[in-house]
């Protein structure tokens, strides 16, 4: 029996932040699996300062070395002429683009109260734009050739809650939202969007959380240390690749050998009255029924941090 081709054979993949961490380790995963690989970093800190082309180069490096092929594109995902340029680059390196996976982000944590104007609008513009317009960017090319794959990394911090992540957590929910879209959008030009929640220890999972109890602060570290962002690489390349056939508009999470399968908001219960409702009303008989059916607010942690097995 002959073997079967590498799962991306052929393909091309842009991975934004792919110079360290799960960006680094899906970039590596992807052409393990076949594809010619964009490599998308500006390489600031994870406040999202400065900047260097020596984490794209080594990624680049890691690629080749493993006898991969791939390119550099050191433009931004927050602003759209640098996103058409990243596509371009794709464009001119490969000739075709198949798989984006948004992944480039920052951390600026903060307490809600606390929190900057500034540093919520530097959070967003590079999660929740950059998902935006790097994905806006390459659905002219996927449109042209009926076909692509989005794969956008969201966060616990989203799906669950978080301490002192008011602006991430709300780009990162704000990715499910898109993702979504798109899958509705794009899906009769034969694309498919996707959202991973990953889980490992990387610089932006090393990053103290303002306000945090420090004994569970310590326990969340002690358990993220233990996962490493390559983990994550395997689900990302498999939703890239035909394999995965028709899975569109889903959220699926990864806590090392794990794989979560994430419910979305549905309603979960509802009561009715002839007449309508009046406050009292709603105290005395809507509100009882209702409660019995909310999700209580989470304050431990991140689940997606637990007993990884």
């Amino acid at each position: 029996m002959s073997e079967r081709p590498p799962m991306l054979e052929g393909k091309v993949a842009i991975v934004t932040g792919a110079g360290s961490g799960i960006g680094r380790a899906v970039a590596t995963g992807m052409a393990a699996a076949g594809a010619a690989v964009v490599i998308v970093d500006i390489g600031v800190s994870v406040t999202g300062e400065g900047g260097s082309p020596v984490p794209a180069e080594q990624t680049r490096m890691i690629i080749e070395a493993g006898g991969g092929r791939a390119v550099v594109c050191g433009e931004t995902v927050s602003r759209w002429d640098s996103a058409c340029r990243i596509v371009e680059t794709a464009l001119d390196a490969f000739g075709r683009i198949d798989i984006v996976v948004n992944n480039a982000g920052i951390l600026r944590n903060a307490a809600f109260d606390e929190l900057m104007p500034e540093d919520w609008l530097s959070v967003i513009g590079v999660h929740l734009n950059g998902s935006f317009l790097v994905s806006r960017a390459a659905a002219a090319q996927f449109r042209r050739q009926q076909s692509g794959v989005y794969v956008h990394m969201t966060a616990a911090s989203a799906l669950i809650g978080g301490e002192a992540q008011a602006n991430y957590a709300a780009a990162k929910l704000g990715i499910v939202g898109l993702s979504r879209s798109i899958a509705i959008d794009m899906r009769r030009y034969n694309v498919r969007s996707n959202c991973v929640a990953p889980c490992a220890w990387t610089r932006m999972t090393r990053t103290p959380r303002p306000g945090a109890d420090e004994a569970a602060e310590q326990l969340r570290i002690s358990r993220l240390q233990q996962i490493d962002p390559d983990r994550n690489a395997p689900l990302v390349v498999f939703l890239a690749s035909a394999g995965s056939g028709d899975v569109t508009g889903q959220v699926f999470a990864v806590r090392r050998n794990e794989i979560f399968v994430m419910d979305q908001s549905r309603p979960a219960r509802s009561v009715q009255r002839e007449g309508g409702w009046t406050p009292e009303l709603i105290r005395d008989h809507a509100f009882p029924a209702l409660r019995n059916a909310m999700t209580p607010l989470d304050l431990s942690g991140d689940v997606f941090c637990w007993d990884p097995v």
